[in-house]
């Protein structure tokens, strides 16, 4: 009898996980005047994972790339295949690669909380750090959060922080924070979280999608 309350209680925790899971949500959105006008459809956009976990980054990468390219008429590049692992948080060695693959955009993504609910402002993201994609490379690259779902714990909030960067202007076009609650693990969360910012970057204008 104890044995079967023991399973039952493990069976009723994991479906609590389950259950309590919830679709992403934006917390906070910005969108910068230079935006207006601009569209990726057609054009290059890189894929930017920020995360020393090298799976996390190929996984997220590569579902955004798939998002973009079969749905958004736009040509995703995830970064991890142009840029050399060894030269990924060097700005100006990683800089050439982008110019030299005629890079257009960048949607940058890095999970900035777990746990925790952290809003940003558009004051934060019309800082010096964050105004331009370069001097945010640097930034983004120097505070890495690695989000560890630890086991069946209920209640857990992955924060994701999205950018939007035009690569000529070198510029910062849209930002938004997104938070998802209780993911099974950070791949999850993160591929939930690419396809909640697509269709936010089509409702912005800054893609359109591809005719049925």
């Amino acid at each position: 009898m104890m044995r079967i309350a023991i399973h039952t209680l493990a069976a009723a925790l994991a479906l609590s996980v389950v259950i309590s899971a919830a679709a992403p949500k934006f917390t906070s959105t910005w969108k910068s005047p230079a935006a207006n006008g601009v569209t990726f459809s057609g054009k290059k956009v890189a894929a930017l994972i920020i995360s020393d976990d090298q799976s996390l980054r190929v996984s997220g990468e590569e579902a955004l790339v798939r998002e973009l390219g079969t749905i958004r008429l736009i040509q995703g590049v995830a970064s991890y295949r142009m840029v050399p692992r060894e030269e990924l948080r060097d700005p100006e060695k990683a800089k050439g690669w982008y110019e030299r693959a005629g890079i257009d955009g960048v949607v940058a993504m890095r999970i900035i909380a777990a746990e925790t609910r952290k809003n940003s402002s558009p004051s934060m993201w019309t800082s010096s750090y964050y105004s331009s994609f370069w001097s945010y490379y640097g930034y983004g690259w120097s505070s890495v959060y690695v989000f560890n779902p630890g086991g069946n714990r209920v209640d857990r909030t992955a924060a994701v922080e999205t950018l939007i960067f035009s690569v000529p202007k070198n510029s910062l076009l849209w930002a938004g924070v997104t938070e998802l609650s209780n993911p099974k693990d950070a791949q999850d969360a993160i591929k939930d979280i690419v396809a909640a910012t697509v269709k936010e970057m089509a409702k912005q204008g800054l893609i359109r999608n591809a005719p049925k």
